[in-house]
């Protein structure tokens, strides 16, 4: 399952940028964040994908929504500026950001290159 994080659960779940000044990934499973609104066309043909690809790496990956509007200050604190946005978290190494809608076959090949590849190694 998708899940909704507020600035709380992201500061639990992903990183609490209160804390450290560093990035500090707190998660136990890689992640990715779509930054979206409601009010966003292709954040809408976007999030049906997510939902499948949260079902088909259950156990692998998490994936994870915040509403920039509901959330301005984390949507601030990591720039931004257009959405959908798409923040790639791995276990060990910096997060990577991707800005616009892409189709499920890009999101499949950069969860395997950016997420997964620790794991193969």
């Amino acid at each position: 399952m998708v899940e909704h994080l507020t600035k709380q659960t992201f500061m639990e779940k992903v990183f609490n940028f209160e804390q450290n000044q560093e990035w500090k990934f707190e998660g136990s499973l890689p992640c990715i964040i779509d930054f979206y609104a409601d009010w966003c066309g292709p954040c809408k043909m976007v999030a049906p994908i997510l939902e499948d690809l949260a079902i088909e790496y259950d156990g692998k990956i998490n994936i994870y929504k915040i509403d920039t509007e509901a959330e301005q200050e984390l949507a601030g604190a990591f720039g931004i500026r257009s959405i959908p946005s798409m923040l790639f978290v791995p276990m060990n190494d910096q997060p990577q950001m991707s800005v616009g809608a892409l189709p499920k076959d890009s999101l499949k090949q950069a969860i395997s290159d950016v997420l997964l590849k620790e794991k193969e190694n």
